[in-house]
């Protein structure tokens, strides 16, 4: 059981996967995957913070963090910091691995990393795409950046144009597609607490939902049953 958020940047994905996640009971796995694979790469959270400050790809911070970690496995970054020779492929491959790992923990919201696409054929998935009119999408992005309306317009744009690209060269999808999803979502007319609240609704009736407490009270028959 999970859900994966695709998102227009300054749709709100992150806002509404959190609300999702915490009405759900469940987790939210956001920007933190890169933190997972540096912690995973025996890097420190400093080291992290550092890496972060450069507007760099998710596939580019991956590789960092890998390369940095398992230096017999990746080549070691040039002098100015950068890795050499590594196949953007091999990332793409990496950050399969990774959402696969995560999505096979189960009762999961996954923002963004090509999820819905990596986990397409995943029967106990819930494909969500969130959209919102260019306005909306540019106060928000502005708000969370902390710059101007045309800085946050070049940075949206920019963004969603690679989203489009990864998921075209790697997937040969049309991200803007709404068939490659189970439902799109207007956060600019429904509201961040409006599109997470038609998220759950529809989990509640795909059955993704599952009463905790009737859980433990199987588990504990089960035992029972077990020790005869």
């Amino acid at each position: 059981m999970l859900i994966t958020i695709s998102r227009q940047y300054g749709a709100g994905g992150s806002e509404v996967a959190r609300r999702v996640a915490e009405a759900l009971g469940w987790r939210v796995v956001d920007n933190e995957l890169v933190e997972q694979v540096a912690v995973r790469a025996g890097l420190s959270p400093a080291q992290v913070a550092a890496r972060e400050e450069r507007c760099s790809s998710f596939v580019e911070r991956l590789a960092r963090s890998l390369a940095a970690g398992t230096p017999d496995v990746f080549p070691p970054p040039d002098t100015a910091g950068e890795i050499v020779e590594l196949p953007e492929a091999d990332l793409v491959k990496i950050t399969e691995t990774v959402v696969a790992e995560i999505a096979a923990q189960g009762r999961v919201v996954l923002v963004g990393r090509a999820a819905s696409a990596v986990l397409a054929r995943e029967a106990g998935a819930l494909h969500v795409k969130l959209v919102a009119p260019r306005d909306f999408r540019l106060r928000m992005a502005a708000e969370r950046l902390g710059c101007s309306l045309a800085h946050a317009a070049a940075v949206l744009d920019d963004t969603d144009v690679m989203r489009a690209k990864y998921h075209r060269q790697y997937y040969k999808r049309d991200w803007h597609d709404p068939l490659n999803y189970h439902m799109v979502l207007n956060t600019g007319l429904l509201g961040l607490d409006g599109a997470a609240e038609v998220v759950v609704g529809r989990a509640r009736a795909m059955g993704m939902v599952v009463d905790r407490q009737a859980e433990r009270i199987g588990e504990q028959a089960d035992g029972r049953t077990a020790g005869g």
